[in-house]
């Protein structure tokens, strides 16, 4: 006999450990359930959704107890969804039949207890959604992208009439589908900002930031230098880090800045605010530093380390000095761990700028070595537009100094 199933449910609304549970009837818990199905968390909890409370609160333990030894098939469901074991599954599953059944086998797959999701054949509205979700993540790990895309359109229009919340999340995922497939275009961006519209401002906060972070990406990514799509792009992460925090979401917290910092930085300096968004680029650069570390994030921590020092040495300033010689520092840093054998353009690079940086501070005594050095490089593996840029400031540093260019122009080797 197929099992019902009170609905609507917030299923697959919330993060885990809440995300796949399932509401019991209760008495006088419609404005609980309301609240719910808007990603808020209602005030008063009827007694039976104790355990669902407690789940929210990210505590899968306490929630378990809270459900005690209730014989009913949603509670049965409830505690192997807090408690997911292979012995567990097999005990529960010739017990269950129907949408309950299939929902079951869905948290199973997710759990790597079954290889394969089931099909929604019972299942309606967000249980359909829900196992249609499933299904979708089965065909991303094996990259079969159209297959997932369509299943995701599926879930999308199954949940939308009884959880918008959950049709928001699934076009999330839909517009990450489509660009993994696709790549960067109008439609995952149409997805995206579709999602962000269906879930209320002061509703489910951090997918919100989540959800801003990845459109900016996305217009970023689209962007192709436009300003008005890197303005945009800006905007959403702002808007993420209205909720990210260093302190709770880290890595999160770090790329927002980091990319925000890397949209302001592609604009050109043309008006009074493109030079306040320069100053707001190196402020987001050190935000992200505080993340970003040499040894546990090697490649982010140069790479914004290295937009850092290039950014401080055009940062319309009243203290030059002190910004140059910051990025001195900061070019040393970064050659100390590049390997001019494995990456030799990358640390004339670096050589250059930072040989720019000392020129511009009159220490010319040491900007003369890194910038023949740099030369030297640039010119061995055929970079001579480079050489000649190092070149002629080799020439201004001998005409201000009085003393001879250490490396004259040359033809370059045949």
């Amino acid at each position: 006999m197929a099992h019902t199933i009170p609905t609507p449910q917030p299923l697959g609304v919330f993060p885990p450990p809440a995300h796949p549970l399932l509401l019991p009837p209760a008495e006088e818990g419609e404005e609980a359930l309301r609240h719910l199905l808007q990603g808020r968390r209602p005030q008063r909890w009827p007694d039976p959704w104790r355990f669902f409370a407690l789940a929210l609160d990210g505590k899968p333990e306490q929630a378990l107890t809270a459900l005690g030894q209730d014989p009913s098939p949603v509670s049965r469901y409830n505690r192997f969804a807090l408690a997911p074991t292979p012995a567990a599954y097999a005990a529960l599953a010739p017990t269950l039949s129907g949408e309950l059944r299939e929902l079951l086998d869905a948290v199973a797959y997710t759990q790597g207890i079954l290889d394969e999701p089931p099909a929604p054949q019972r299942a309606q509205a967000e249980r359909r959604a829900f196992v249609l979700m499933a299904q979708a993540a089965h065909q991303l790990e094996g990259q079969r992208f159209p297959e997932a895309v369509a299943l995701l359109t599926q879930a999308v229009e199954a949940a939308r009439p009884t959880s918008p919340l959950l049709a928001g999340q699934l076009l999330a995922a839909l517009a990450d589908a489509r660009r993994a497939w696709q790549g960067p275009d109008a439609q995952a961006l149409l997805h995206y900002r579709e999602a962000l519209a269906l879930i209320p401002d002061d509703a489910l906060p951090q997918v919100r930031a989540e959800m801003a972070l990845n459109l900016g990406i996305l217009y970023q990514e689209m962007a192709d230098g436009r300003r008005g799509p890197l303005l945009e792009a800006a905007r959403c992460y702002q808007t993420a880090l209205l909720t990210l925090t260093r302190e709770e979401q880290p890595e999160l917290y770090a790329l927002a800045h980091n990319n925000l910092a890397l949209a302001y930085l592609a604009m050109p300096l043309t008006t009074a605010s493109d030079q306040l968004r320069m100053a707001i680029a190196v402020q987001s650069l050190r935000e992200a530093l505080k993340v970003y570390d040499r040894t546990t994030h090697p490649e982010a921590w140069a790479s914004a380390q290295l937009n850092l020092a290039n950014a401080l040495q055009h940062l319309p300033t009243a203290h030059p000095r002190e910004n140059l010689a910051q990025a001195v520092e900061l070019y040393e840093e970064l050659l100390a761990v590049r390997d001019p054998a494995q990456d030799p353009l990358g640390y004339a690079r670096l050589l250059a700028n930072q040989g720019n940086a000392l020129a511009h501070l009159g220490i010319f005594v040491h900007a003369v070595p890194k910038l023949t050095q740099a030369l030297t490089l640039f010119r061995e593996h055929g970079e001579l537009d480079a050489a000649a840029a190092v070149q002629e400031t080799l020439a201004e540093i001998q005409a201000r100094t009085g003393q001879p260019a250490p490396i004259q122009p040359t033809e370059p080797a045949d």
